[in-house]
C-alpha cells in the first residue's frame, strides 16, 4: 500500500498528508516504527487528563481489528483486552476474543488480525488455542489474500521452545497469502515494555486501513479499574502452614492457608492465586560475598533509589539462569566457556549445563571481578509471581485462599537451593508475615455449570489442589453429580496428600469413587495413566453420560500420558480408530468437558 493510498481517508489536510509523505519517504524501516509508535503514544496519552469528562464524539472502524489471544496463564488474555481498549481509544472497532470461543467458519472472513498467543509446555499451544492452531495449520484453512496480520507471542527464553506458538501462527498467515502488517514481536517474561512499544507502533500502523465513522465513544469516562492485582497485590495474612507429607518422605508438600480479609478479592473454584515471591536473604549474601558487591550500594529500581540486597531480595530472579544472563555475565567474567555455550549449535550443552545450577552456582565457578552493582542488576531478570492452583472454595472458606506448596529442592548438602517461591511459602514465611497475592481467573478450568453432571478428575502430586476446591464447592451447593477422582503420588504412607479429607467425602457419599497410584509402592511403577486404564469401561460410561474430565500436574509428563490413556479408552470403548478418538477428546475440548490445568 503507497502513502498516498493510505490517507484516502485520512483527516489530515492536503498540505499536511503531503509533508507527512515526504516524511515517511526518507526515514528507514526501524525510524518509521519508531515514529509511528511515538504518534500512537502521543494519541493515547492526550486524553489522559479527561478521565472525567462527557462522552465526546469519535470516528470508529466499520471494519472490526479482531485480537484473538490463546492464554494459559492469563497474561494474553489480558494484554489482548488492553489492546482492545487501546484501540476503542484511538477510535478503531476492535474486539478482543478468546481463540477458543471464536467461529472457525469466521475466519476467511478476517481482513485485520492481531493475534497474542503465549506458548507452554514442550512448545505447545495453550489449551485454550488448540483448536483454533490445529484448524490454522491444517488443511482446511482458508486462503487469506485480503488479510493483514500481527503476531505478539509471550514465553520464557530459558525454555527450548521459546515462543513457539507464536511463530507457527505467524509463518503460516503469510502461508496463507495474509500480509504482515509489523514484525512478529516475541515477548520473554520481561514483556510489559517491548509489548508496549510494538502495540502502539502496531495500531498506529493499521489504523489507516480502516474506514472510520462518527460514533460516540465513553471510553474517556469509564473510571479505571481499582483493588488488587498483579501490578498491585494484597498483602495476605498468613493464618497456617502445616505438613501434607509425612516422616520418611523424599518431598516436603506443605498445605497455606491465607488471609483475604478486607481484599474485595474474588475468585472461583479452578482459579489460581499469583504470588509475589521473595528470594531467600542466605541467597542475597553468597551472591554479593561471592561478587565482592556492597550490599548497600544504592540501585535505581521501581523509580526510586533501593539498597543492592533489598532488590536482589525483592525484584529481581537471582535463582533461574537464563541464555542472557549466561551471554552478559560471561563477558563480565570473561570466561569463554560461557560464551561458546550461548551459541546456537551448543543449545543442548547449555541446558545440560544449567540443569541443576542456580546464578549463584555459576558466578562461583566464574567469579567476575570488579563488576559494578548495576551492572549486574541489568544481567538479572525481573521476579515474576508465581501462580498456584487454589484448593479452597471461597463458600466454605470465605476470606481465605489454599495453596498446595511442593518445596523444590535440589543441590549439596553443604550448599542447598530451593525454588524461588516454594521455599519462601515453605519455609520462612511465618506469624507475622504477609503474602503479596492477586487473583489469576482461569476460564478454561470451571466446574460444570449442571451440577448435576458427573466429573472425573485426574491429578498427581500438588496437581491434586484444584479438586479439593472442586469438592467442597459441590458439596456446599449440594451438586448430585456424580465425582471420581485419580489421584498419584509416590508413596501410600507418607505422600497421601489430604487423605483423611478424601476418605471422608468417601464415607460420606459424596466422592463416588477413588482409585489412587503410589508409584513407588511396588517393584513396577504405577501411575494415574494407569488406573485410567484399568477401569477403561467405566471411564468411558461416564464419559458419554455426559461427564466433564479434569486433568491438573506437569505438563510434560502427567498431560501427555493421560491424554494417549484417554485416547486409548475412546478408541477401545467407542469402537473409533486412533485419529477419531483424538477427534472425541478434540470435541469434549470444544464443548468444554475436557479441561487441563497443567504447568
Amino acid at each position: 500500500m503507497t502513502a498516498e493510498s493510505s490517507f484516502r481517508a485520512s483527516p489530515l489536510g492536503p498540505d499536511a498528508a503531503r509533508k507527512l509523505d515526504d516524511l515517511i519517504g526518507i526515514v528507514s524501516a526501524d525510524e518509521a516504527l519508531w515514529i509511528s509508535g511515538y504518534l500512537a503514544g502521543f494519541a493515547s496519552k492526550a486524553g489522559q487528563g479527561f478521565r472525567d469528562a462527557a462522552p465526546k464524539t469519535e470516528a470508529v472502524a466499520t471494519e472490526p481489528l479482531v485480537i484473538l489471544f490463546g492464554s494459559q496463564t492469563g497474561h494474553s488474555a489480558e494484554l489482548a483486552r488492553h489492546i482492545e481498549r487501546r484501540a476503542i481509544g484511538m477510535g478503531l472497532a476492535a474486539r478482543a476474543i478468546d481463540m477458543a470461543s471464536y467461529p472457525l467458519q469466521e475466519v476467511k472472513s478476517l481482513r485485520h488480525l492481531l493475534l497474542v498467543v503465549s506458548t507452554y509446555g514442550e512448545g505447545e499451544p495453550p489449551d485454550a488455542a488448540r483448536g483454533f492452531h490445529e484448524f490454522l495449520m491444517g488443511r482446511r484453512a482458508p486462503r487469506l489474500p485480503g488479510a493483514e496480520f500481527a503476531v505478539l507471542g509471550l514465553g520464557d527464553s530459558s525454555f527450548r521452545h521459546f515462543c513457539k506458538t507464536a511463530r507457527e501462527f505467524d509463518a503460516r498467515l503469510e502461508e496463507l497469502g495474509a500480509h504482515r502488517l509489523m514484525p512478529r514481536l516475541d515477548c520473554d517474561v520481561d514483556y510489559e515494555d517491548p509489548a508496549e512499544t510494538w502495540i502502539e507502533a502496531t495500531l498506529a500502523a493499521i489504523a489507516p486501513h480502516l474506514t472510520k465513522v462518527p460514533v460516540v465513544s465513553v471510553a474517556t469516562s469509564i473510571p479505571s479499574a481499582g483493588g488488587y492485582d498483579e501490578a498491585n497485590p494484597f498483602p495476605a495474612p498468613l493464618l497456617d502452614t502445616i505438613p501434607l507429607t509425612g516422616r520418611g518422605s523424599d518431598k516436603v508438600v506443605r498445605h497455606v492457608e491465607l488471609s483475604l480479609e478486607g481484599s474485595g478479592l474474588v475468585y472461583q473454584p479452578g482459579d489460581a492465586l499469583g504470588v509475589h515471591p521473595r528470594n531467600d536473604p542466605a541467597l542475597v549474601a553468597e551472591l554479593i560475598e561471592t561478587l565482592h558487591l556492597d550490599r548497600d550500594a544504592l540501585i535505581a529500581e521501581g523509580g526510586q533509589q533501593q539498597p543492592l540486597a533489598t532488590v536482589l531480595e525483592q525484584t529481581r530472579e537471582i535463582t533461574l539462569a537464563t541464555s542472557r544472563f549466561i551471554d552478559l555475565y560471561g563477558d563480565a567474567a570473561k570466561a569463554r566457556k560461557l560464551k561458546t555455550l550461548t551459541r546456537p549449535d551448543k543449545r543442548d550443552e547449555l541446558e545440560a549445563y544449567l540443569k541443576g545450577r542456580q546464578i549463584a552456582d555459576i558466578v562461583r565457578e566464574f567469579p567476575a571481578k570488579g563488576i559494578e552493582p548495576g551492572s549486574f542488576v541489568t544481567m538479572l531478570r525481573k521476579l515474576r509471581p508465581r501462580l498456584y492452583s487454589l484448593a479452597s472454595s471461597p463458600l466454605v472458606y470465605p476470606d481465605e485462599a489454599h495453596l498446595t506448596v511442593g518445596l523444590v529442592a535440589f543441590g549439596a548438602a553443604e550448599r542447598p537451593r530451593r525454588g524461588v517461591a516454594s521455599g519462601w511459602l515453605a519455609e520462612r514465611v511465618g506469624p507475622e508475615d504477609t503474602v503479596p497475592v492477586f487473583v489469576a481467573a482461569n476460564e478454561h478450568f470451571r466446574l460444570p455449570a449442571d451440577p448435576t453432571r458427573p466429573i472425573l478428575m485426574i491429578g498427581a502430586g500438588t496437581g491434586v489442589a484444584p479438586f479439593r476446591a472442586f469438592m467442597q464447592q459441590r458439596e456446599a451447593i449440594g451438586a448430585s453429580g456424580r465425582n471420581w477422582l485419580f489421584f498419584g503420588d509416590r508413596r501410600f504412607r507418607t505422600d497421601f496428600l489430604y487423605q483423611t479429607e478424601w476418605q471422608r467425602l468417601v464415607k460420606t457419599g459424596l466422592l463416588t469413587r477413588m482409585d489412587v497410584a503410589f508409584s513407588r509402592d511396588q517393584a513396577e511403577k504405577v501411575y494415574v495413566q494407569h488406573r485410567l486404564l484399568e477401569q477403561a469401561k467405566d471411564v468411558f460410561a461416564w464419559i458419554e453420560a455426559g461427564g466433564h474430565v479434569y486433568v491438573c500436574g506437569d505438563a510434560s509428563t502427567l498431560a501427555p500420558a493421560v491424554e494417549a490413556a484417554l485416547t486409548r479408552i475412546v478408541a477401545d470403548h467407542g469402537g473409533l480408530g486412533p485419529e477419531q478418538a483424538a477427534d472425541y477428546l478434540k470435541r469434549l475440548q470444544r464443548e468444554g468437558r475436557y479441561q487441563r490445568d497443567v504447568y
